[in-house]
């Protein structure tokens, strides 16, 4: 695209980008001088604050008070804000798109995590899933409680992947709002047995570091979820639950 056709705003984004692809800024690095950028960019100022703004809004660009506009570290996790806050308005057909999304990521995390994860983090997750346990054996359930473990242990094996990049997807596409919406307000016991079952048994291929049993497991525990969820008469993945303020645990059915 010639920068006719583009609008000043896309110049000056379009400019720093090569900036940044070229090393010639680095994360962290501060941006020159607003006179000497903008006419190395051939815009105005005001076209150039635009662009900084669009920038910033992205996670990539940060102005500090009285010091400047600073490059960020570029976080994947950062840079991917703006799509979580898309994942979490999704329902009905895009939010089944989604959850494929998610099951895809996990099942190659888990598979990753198998042969990375450390003791450390295998007597974490142990932990994890005995506070799982004691949730869901309490009178009444802990709902609450019993979803927090689900979430920690879904991130632990995602960050012991040892992938940051697909560890920050997975944060993206499992936000606490889609989960809620997954989980239903369906107090169903021996549902979350069972899917206590599944987790203990992600849990076993990753002390075997079995990487082909991690991932089947993962994958056959979000088809159960996605399984369960999709069988309730009436109600789409993506459906907001009925009861939105007590979300329950993924429910799911046991795969051999």
């Amino acid at each position: 695209m010639s920068n006719g056709s583009m609008s000043q705003t896309d110049v000056v984004i379009a400019g720093l980008k090569r900036m940044l692809s070229s090393r010639r800024l680095r994360p962290g690095d501060r941006l020159p001088v607003e006179k000497d950028l903008a006419a190395e960019l051939q815009v105005s100022r005001g076209s150039l604050r635009e662009g900084v703004r669009a920038l910033s809004t992205m996670g990539i660009l940060e102005t500090r008070q009285g010091a400047g506009t600073f490059v960020t570290q570029l976080e994947p996790a950062a840079l991917l804000s703006a799509m979580e806050f898309w994942v979490g308005l999704q329902d009905g057909e895009r939010a089944n798109q989604v959850h494929t999304v998610r099951r895809a990521l996990e099942t190659e995390a888990a598979a990753a995590a198998a042969l990375s994860i450390t003791e450390l983090q295998l007597a974490e997750a142990g932990r994890i899933l005995e506070r799982a346990g004691e949730a869901i054996q309490s009178t009444p359930i802990d709902h609450e409680g019993a979803m927090q473990c689900d979430i920690e242990f879904h991130r632990l094996i995602a960050e012991s992947s040892g992938n940051h990049v697909l560890s920050a997807l997975i944060e993206t596409v499992s936000t606490r709002t889609v989960r809620g919406r997954m989980w239903r307000s369906i107090h169903d016991s021996e549902g979350l047995v069972a899917t206590h079952g599944e987790h203990l048994g992600i849990l076993a291929a990753l002390r075997r570091h079995d990487a082909d049993r991690a991932r089947t497991r993962m994958a056959n525990h979000l088809y159960a979820v996605e399984d369960y969820v999709t069988a309730i008469p009436g109600h789409e993945l993506g459906e907001p639950a009925a009861e939105q303020d007590v979300p329950s645990p993924e429910i799911g059915v046991q795969h051999d």
